[in-house]
């Protein structure tokens, strides 16, 4: 008894300990969370589900949020798809929302659409947009990505690198690149170096002038001193046209110290420096800043007499909004003003950029696109409330974050931001500029399908385009006089086109064509069933032997499947033989041939009912004189012509005219899903 006792109070203890270390880790987990230190918390939360098995709403949430705030979309997706399996009905629209940006950001829009819709919190112009985009998106982004070519930076390194903005042939950027130079905090958040502000030259490169393909490279670049720079973060430079004056975003750090908010949260506030003899000094604060909510990524309208700016500051209606303050002489400020409903929404509106035109480009996840930031614009000023928000499309948006858009005052190249794959580092600065190409070359394609038998014209077959690969691109039935037609072909290219119908053998010939005129390309087809027979070519058999050679099998597939399309066929089969030996052997060979045929189409799986006789005549029935006499007159072709097996039609025809209508209006239906998916695939690519 007193053993087990002490195992009882020990098995207690073990348990206690190990409940108060799983409890501390959670806490832990949640500080992380809590102090936005998302690789950690990730870990952490990851760590409390497998190995102590915990499922609650709570940890699947925060650790689905953590991935979900430093952009790991995957990992995101597999945890957002366990918290709403188990707990859809006690969600929030908010991680339902999440969820749907996410799936959008994984190319899964049917889903994310589907959820979407069923979000009645979410204002019905943010729903509608989501069902238009999968259709709207992707054929914007297909025009979009015929006059904007798109450059990764050298500059960018392996860590964050953000933001452009050109003045006087310079650029300023943002990067958190490890400096030699100087001690670098690390920022808990990513577990990256804090950023700082960069300068760089620019220059206009042409990749290849026969694609009018251009990029704005930058090169020499170099940090912004001190005071502008300090040991926090520092980022998102605007400035005046005349260069004097620069506003950035920095941490909540006056240069001795850091303010933290009651949550113990450093927050961003937007500073100003100025230009004196070649210096940035006198960096001060802007008066509506607060130590209580962030206030960052400043820019200024074309005319400078506004700061637009990002703020998660009380009143707004998501996570971030945009604002705008009016400036007045003397450094003196309005109230800033909040830009509505139709800019902002329940998620994060950031990076504000103002063109010459007066055009606010912004990124957004609140507003439905192709992931999860994606860049839009939309117009600013009076009258401007039914004007849309529109997504940029494919290629400056990706499934990815995209944001801190900028372009130039002529509207020709810019800069945007992207953690989208293949990049260099987590985030990376992209370089794109738009140029005019004359419309793509196309010409049709045209001409007539025809029995290769009779010359007559086919209707209603099918016409395939392929390319080189062998995928479909196009496809149309012929018309009632066989006349088929391709319109909008891409010129100088090779194809293949195919012809196919019912009861026929397909056909299949390779072309190139011309950018001068339309092309005329004819296409035969062997017509299976003529008459009361099923008409194949030579059935051939090795000398003296009836076992069914390969060419032959080819062959008698094409009669397999025409009893297969046609249930109620019955048939019979005939052997020949040419007059080369005895008239004996000629008739148990044909006799084995034509059982050998029979065997066949039986293993095949047709009925052997189907088939009423497979008979042999040997060399009676010869469709020339080749016979005994006259051997040695006859050439081997007239000797092989001798040589031939028939598919005679016993039962069944009547049927087939209705059967053959059928299957006119199936390959209609099938056509048109198959152009349906072919314009799928296109808006995909």
């Amino acid at each position: 008894m007193r053993i087990k006792l002490h195992l009882k109070k020990l098995l207690i203890l073990c348990m206690c300990i190990s409940i108060n270390s799983y409890a501390q880790s959670k806490r832990v987990a949640d500080r992380y969370f809590e102090e936005f230190s998302y690789v950690r918390s990730a870990e952490l939360y990851k760590d409390i589900y497998n190995e102590k098995g915990d499922d609650s709403k709570h940890v699947l949430s925060r650790l689905a949020d953590s991935y979900y705030n430093n952009a790991d979309v995957k990992e995101a997706e597999v945890w957002y798809s366990k918290l709403v399996e188990k707990y859809k009905g006690e969600l929030s629209d908010a991680y339902l929302f999440k969820y749907a940006q996410v799936l959008r950001s994984t190319g899964k829009y049917k889903k994310s659409d589907s959820i979407l819709k069923s979000l009645k919190s979410l204002p019905e112009s943010i729903v509608k947009s989501g069902m238009e985009s999968s259709e709207y998106i992707l054929e914007h982004s297909k025009m979009k990505e015929e006059r904007i070519s798109v450059s990764n930076l050298a500059i960018n390194s392996e860590y964050s690198d953000y933001g452009g903005f050109i003045l006087d042939g310079n650029a300023y950027f943002t990067s958190s690149a490890l400096n030699t130079n100087m001690k670098q905090k690390i920022y808990d958040w990513n577990n990256q170096p804090f950023l700082n502000i960069y300068k760089a030259k620019t220059k206009v490169q042409p990749l290849d002038w026969s694609k009018k393909d251009t990029v704005l490279v930058l090169d020499e670049a170099k940090m912004i001193s001190a005071p502008v720079t300090t040991e926090y973060h520092e980022g998102k430079p605007i400035f005046t046209k005349d260069g004097k004056t620069m506003y950035f975003t920095r941490n909540n750090f006056d240069g001795k110290r850091v303010r933290k908010d009651k949550k113990k949260i450093v927050n961003l506030k937007v500073f100003k420096a100025s230009l004196i003899n070649g210096v940035w000094t006198n960096v001060v604060e802007l008066p509506f800043n607060s130590d209580d909510y962030s206030v960052g990524h400043p820019v200024l309208s074309s005319d400078e007499k506004a700061l637009y700016f990002t703020s998660d500051m009380p009143g707004g209606f998501g996570m971030t909004d945009l604002y705008m303050v009016e400036i007045y002489a003397e450094d003196n400020y309005g109230v800033p003003k909040n830009l509505g409903d139709r800019i902002n929404t329940r998620g994060r509106e950031e990076f504000p950029f103002v063109g010459k035109d007066g055009t606010l480009y912004f990124s957004s996840d609140g507003h439905t696109g192709l992931g999860l930031l994606d860049i839009f614009q939309t117009k600013l000023g009076d009258n401007v409330e039914d004007e849309k928000v529109i997504n940029l499309g494919e290629p400056l948006n990706s499934n990815r974050d995209d944001f801190a858009f900028f372009i130039n005052d002529e509207g020709k190249y810019g800069f945007f931001s992207s953690n989208r794959d293949n990049g260099k580092g987590s985030d990376d600065i992209y370089s794109f500029f738009i140029y005019s190409v004359p419309p793509p070359c196309t010409n049709g394609i045209s001409g007539h399908v025809v029995d290769s038998k009779t010359d007559s014209k086919v209707s209603y077959a099918t016409v395939s385009l392929l390319n080189e690969k062998g995928e479909i691109i196009e496809e149309v039935l012929s018309d009632s006089e066989g006349m088929y037609s391709l319109e909008k072909v891409p010129c100088d290219s090779k194809y293949s086109i195919s012809a196919k119908k019912f009861d026929y053998e397909p056909s299949k010939r390779n072309i190139e064509l011309s950018s001068k005129e339309i092309s005329n390309f004819d296409m035969t087809l062997d017509k299976l069933i003529v008459g009361d027979r099923i008409d194949l070519k030579p059935i051939y058999f090795d000398l003296d032997k009836y076992d069914i050679r390969d060419d032959a099998k080819y062959e008698l597939e094409k009669l397999y499947r025409i009893m297969a399309n046609h249930p109620e066929l019955v048939i019979r089969i005939e052997s020949h033989t040419d007059s080369w030996g005895k008239a004996a052997y000629n008739l148990r060979l044909s006799q084995n041939r034509a059982a050998s045929t029979r065997e066949y189409l039986i293993e095949r799986g047709i009925d052997r009912a189907r088939i009423v006789s497979a008979q042999g005549f040997g060399e009676s029935k010869l469709l020339n004189d080749c016979n005994d006499a006259n051997q040695r007159k006859c050439s081997k072709e007239e000797h092989q012509l001798n040589r031939r097996s028939y598919f005679i039609i016993v039962q069944g025809k009547e049927a087939m005219e209705e059967r053959a209508e059928k299957e006119r209006l199936k390959a209609m239906k099938e056509i048109q899903d198959r152009r349906a998916k072919i314009k799928k695939l296109r808006e995909n690519k």
